[in-house]
């Protein structure tokens, strides 16, 4: 295996490009494929990682008994009509308002990293939407620049205050929940036991210092207040303005009281004197390359993009962008070795298979709104992950990602891509479902029976079909008929567009070719 983190100079080949793409996208199309081989490595990566303007804030798209949000307003900064229980459509329209985004037209590493970082920074079952947006949109901004500084903002983000019991910590009495969380999995990581309480990255008495280094803080104006504004708060009464001393594992630092900046200055002793970035490179690695960790990777990978880290004063881009250029990133043992998540095997269904979302605005967040729910059913449900270390197919050894597939997802991940490449779905008395015939028209050759196959290939999966596997395929189109029949009957159909039976009998084959493909092992592959 290559370990280098020099810039990849070898083939730019569907085989890298797509790999780029599966890892830093939720799924592509075959122009998408096609204009990412052109454009070559360099320019793509850049694309990937620019700038882009945050998104429009998720709407009301379908009730009128919100009286200060009108249908296509959004309610991201409006109070609640207690009466009519505004927030429950609120819940609905941010969960299908992420699915907007992830089955958007424009490539960009935003929504696969804010999805880490809800992974990372775990809030759940938080009652007020307004706060679910606030939270993401932080994700969504700071999580693309400085990992400092989004700690900083998370630390006092109403929904982890309320999630982690932040906004119940007094000085009268310390609530740890965050503290310990902070350290453990949000910054430095748990360590072997090096002594009674020590941990070798933080202690027992880190833990207590820092909840009270912390307290103070509230949050206001959740959903059964009646004040319109919304958020958190320092209260100076409610904070311990004594010196605290962190341990050894922080070079012994003092944190004298400073009111409401106090969190901060915690902040910046614990990225001083701690670890985070050697922590945080471990768990991005994990979530765009593979979770085995060795001692070569650890040395040659890990380390050198914590350093570059550090030396960017803790920008997330630099480290990114190192490593999707690396040689490491395009060794062949890191292409396909990944089990798709249920967001990314969904996703990817509706972008490679080129469904496009319904243009009315309560047919669009109700098409969403049901592709949410799919991937809940999956195992994999956004603001709701098990626990506070996030989904345990990128923590919990051996298995890490496998643990997405058991008896009770493959059965339903085969019946959706059934439904969806073969039968077809209603909402909202629209219609939904591939064509074929629209699908291979804009392969490189639709013509040939085994340029479709070859090119279907590339865009639905990353490692090769065997010729057996091709074969049987083929058999499905060709019925024991040679390969310039399928020519044949394509030029006719193109030539007589009208005559319905011959368009079916295409689409038909098509769709069985579809079918299993999308039932292959391979295609649960990343």
């Amino acid at each position: 295996m290559n370990t280098s983190l020099q810039p990849y100079s070898g083939p730019w080949t569907d085989k890298e490009a797509s790999h780029l793409l599966r890892r830093t996208v939720f799924g592509h199309n075959f122009e998408s494929l096609t204009s990412v081989i052109n454009a070559g490595m360099n320019t793509t990566v850049d694309f990937i990682l620019r700038s882009i303007d945050p998104p429009e804030p998720p709407l009301n798209y379908n009730t009128t008994e919100d009286p200060d949000v009108a249908i296509g307003e959004t309610w991201v900064d409006k109070g609640y009509n207690i009466i009519n229980f505004t927030n429950n459509y609120r819940h609905v329209s941010i969960r299908a308002w992420l699915i907007g985004l992830y089955l958007g037209d424009s490539p960009s590493i935003r929504e696969k990293l804010t999805l880490f970082w809800h992974n990372h920074f775990v809030v759940s079952d938080i009652p007020d939407a307004r706060f679910l947006y606030r939270y993401y949109n932080t994700l969504q901004t700071t999580g693309l620049h400085n990992f400092r500084d989004l700690v900083k903002q998370i630390t006092i983000d109403p929904a982890m205050l309320q999630y982690l019991n932040g906004d119940e910590n007094t000085v009268e009495a310390p609530n740890e929940n965050y503290a310990r969380e902070l350290l453990e999995l949000f910054t430095v990581g748990k360590g072997a036991l090096a002594g009674s309480g020590d941990y070798t990255t933080f202690t027992e008495e880190d833990v207590q210092a820092i909840a009270k280094v912390l307290t103070g803080w509230i949050t206001f104006g959740r959903q059964n207040s009646l004040i319109d504004s919304f958020g958190s708060t320092f209260r100076p009464l409610r904070h311990d303005t004594s010196t605290k001393k962190l341990s050894a594992r922080f070079n012994n630092v003092q944190i004298s009281n400073n009111g409401n900046e106090e969190y901060s200055d915690l902040i910046d002793a614990i990225f001083e004197y701690g670890d985070p970035a050697s922590f945080i490179v471990r768990k991005l690695y994990r979530w765009f390359v593979y979770y085995e960790i060795t001692e070569e990777i650890e040395n040659n990978i890990i380390q050198p993009l914590a350093q570059i880290m550090r030396e960017s004063d803790f920008d997330i881009m630099p480290v990114l962008d190192t490593l999707f250029r690396s040689q490491h990133f395009y060794d062949a043992e890191r292409i396909g070795c990944m089990i798709k998540s249920p967001i990314d095997f969904m996703m990817a269904i509706f972008n490679q298979l080129d469904i496009k979302s319904p243009e009315a605005l309560e047919n669009k967040y109700t098409f969403w709104a049901q592709v949410f729910s799919y991937c809940g059913v999956l195992q994999q449900e956004i603001f709701s992950p098990p626990n506070v270390a996030g989904w345990k197919a990128y923590y919990q050894e051996p298995s890490y990602y496998q643990l997405w597939i058991n008896s009770v997802t493959i059965p339903l991940r085969r019946t959706l891509t059934d439904v969806i490449s073969y039968v077809g779905f209603d909402i909202m008395n629209e219609r939904f479902e591939v064509s074929g015939l629209k699908l291979i028209s804009e392969l490189s050759d639709p013509y040939d029976i085994n340029v479709i196959l070859s090119d279907l290939n590339k865009l639905l999966m990353p490692k090769t079909l065997t010729d057996q596997q091709l074969t049987v395929l083929k058999a499905y189109v060709l019925q024991g008929l040679p390969d310039f029949e399928w020519t044949v009957e394509y030029s006719e159909h193109l030539a007589n567009p009208d005559d319905q039976e011959l368009a079916l009998s295409i689409e038909n084959k098509l769709k069985l070719v579809l079918v299993t493909m999308l039932r292959m092992p391979e295609y649960y592959l990343s």
